[in-house]
This record gives structure tokens, sequence and C-alpha cells, in this order.
């Protein structure tokens, strides 16, 4: 009898973060939300030196403990979850949170999950029959999401890695003025990096931040076109309304909503 509650219990768990219902699909929201309201607290703690702090660290890491035991619990492959980037990530936010002394400082990371939810299948589904707008601005979207998860990955290391020995970097809107000005390599030169690693830093910014930038230039300034797979040839862009492949001539069928 024990055991049925368990698996009963268990499908219930799956289906909140596997499901198709609605229920599913408000949890894995308020999965997101969470995290949004996560890096802000993140980054506004960076200019509050309380005891509180220490409390919300420890009230988030609760929550965070409770998330990942019940993806652990429903997993097919409990191995490889754990020993999946994300899973990894994860146990180095819940350490960063529970035990400071330990981990202090690396709580920033809890950003690369926004990532894995919209990148999962159930949330992209879900945000493509709730907005209008993202459906037809998808791939910029999750560019600049890109962009966005990296500058601020990226300002938290800055800010984590100079605050203690670097009076220029004193909290996150330092660290993220630094980050923007090396991304567009402007370099005003009023905020500098100390040592090696400060340098090492600089230019993963610089060569990466550029790249995920011009990226995202390239899908707005392009044609606005839909993904759909031609069955014959493959090709993958086509039209908004076009009628035929324009590499091979074969008819296609591509999904709208009777936009003029």
């Amino acid at each position: 009898m024990a055991a049925s509650s368990a698996k009963t219990f268990q499908q219930r768990i799956h289906d909140l973060y596997e499901g198709e219902s609605l229920r599913a699909h408000r949890f894995r929201y308020g999965l997101l939300l969470f995290d949004l309201v996560t890096i802000i607290f993140l980054i506004l703690s960076s200019f509050l030196h309380s005891q509180g702090v220490e409390v919300a660290d420890a009230v988030i890491g609760t929550i965070l403990v409770l998330d990942f035991m019940a993806r652990l619990w429903i997993a097919r492959d409990r191995f490889k979850m754990l020993a999946s980037p994300f899973g990894l990530v994860d146990i180095v936010v819940i350490i960063s949170l529970l035990a400071p002394i330990v981990g202090e400082g690396l709580a920033f990371l809890r950003v690369a999950r926004i990532l894995r939810l919209l990148r999962s299948y159930q949330l992209l589904k879900r945000l493509r029959q709730d907005f209008r707008w993202f459906r037809r601005n998808e791939q910029i979207s999750m560019s600049a999401l890109n962009l966005g998860v990296f500058m601020f990955v990226m300002t938290a290391i800055v800010y984590e890695t100079q605050h203690y020995t670097n009076p220029e970097v004193a909290n996150y809107a330092d660290a993220l003025y630094f980050t923007v000005t090396a991304l567009t390599t402007t370099g005003f030169g009023d905020i500098v990096l100390e040592g090696t690693t400060g340098r090492l830093i600089s230019v993963v910014i610089m060569i990466f931040g550029v790249s995920l930038f011009l990226r995202l230039v390239q899908v707005m300034l392009r044609p606005d076109k839909v993904s759909y797979t031609c069955p014959d040839c493959g090709l993958m862009r086509h039209e908004r309304d076009a009628v035929h492949c324009k590499a091979c001539g074969r008819v296609l069928n591509i999904p709208d909503e009777g936009e003029v």
C-alpha cells in the first residue's frame, strides 16, 4: 500500500515537470519566475551586507534542494542527471547558498537553469502557444537570451573574482559596466581587471561576447522567415507566405494564422 502511494505521488511529480496539462505549464512558468526572482536577489545582495541576506540564501537553498531532489527522483537516468553540466551547476549553487563559506559567490550559476528551462520542449511549445510575439521572433528571443546569460555570468565572474581585491569593482553595477565596455570593445579604461586572471577574463568577454552580439544582430537584420523543413531538399527557412520551396520547387504547407 505504501509503495503504491509513493508510486502515485512520484507520477504526480513527474506530470508537473514533464506533463502537458495546464497545471504542469503553470508550474514550469512558476519555476522560471522563481529563477528570475533569485537572479534579481543575487544582484541586489551585492549592495547589501546584512544577516538577512544569509537567511534569504538559506531559504532559497532549501527550495532548490527540494526542486533538485524531485527532479532526481523522477529522472530516468539519475547518474546522467547528476553528471550533466546543469546537474553539477545546481549542486554547486545549492552548496553556495547553504554553506557560504564553502561555495561563496557561486550562486550566480543559477542563471544557467533559465537557459535549460527555456530550451526544454514543453516550455518552448507553451511559449509559442501563449505568445504570438514569441512565435514570430523565436530566434531573436533565443539569441538575445544567450547574449544576456553570457553577460550575466561574465558580470558575476568579474564581480566574484575582483570585488575583494579591486576597489574599482564594488558591486554588480561596476562589474556589469566593465562587462559591457569590454564586450563592445569600448574600453574607457576607468575600470581595469587586476592580474593575469583579470586579463584572461577580459579576453573571454571580448571574444565570446562579440561573437554572440554579432549573432544577435545577424538574426535581427536578416529577412523575416519561418522555420519549416522541406520534405524533399531539407531547406529549413522560407518566406512566411511561400507556396513552393525556392530550392527544389516542392509545394509547401507551412502552418500560419491567416495573417495578411
